[in-house]
């Protein structure tokens, strides 16, 4: 039995859906690494993305890691004065 013609379009379609998701995945572990280890990229975060650094705060909260955000806004408070 020949192959349905859109079957080799199908399954490029699928490997771009995966690479993509793949590449989302890493973005996200990326960006969370870097504010994970840099206050001052939070504090950039903080500036342009709010609601990425809040997200960041929240889910280091779920997973029972607090005070991140408490001694961030004590270093960014003492640093604009």
């Amino acid at each position: 039995m020949p192959p349905r013609p859109l079957e080799p379009l199908a399954k490029k379609l699928m490997k771009g859906v995966i690479v993509a998701e793949l590449l989302g995945v890493f973005g996200v572990y990326g960006l969370f690494h870097m504010m994970n280890n840099s206050q001052d990229f939070r504090n950039t975060m903080n500036k342009r993305f709010p609601s990425i650094l809040e997200v960041y705060y929240k889910s280091n909260e779920w997973a029972g890691v607090y005070g991140i955000r408490e001694r961030d806004h004590q270093v960014w408070s003492t640093k604009q004065e």
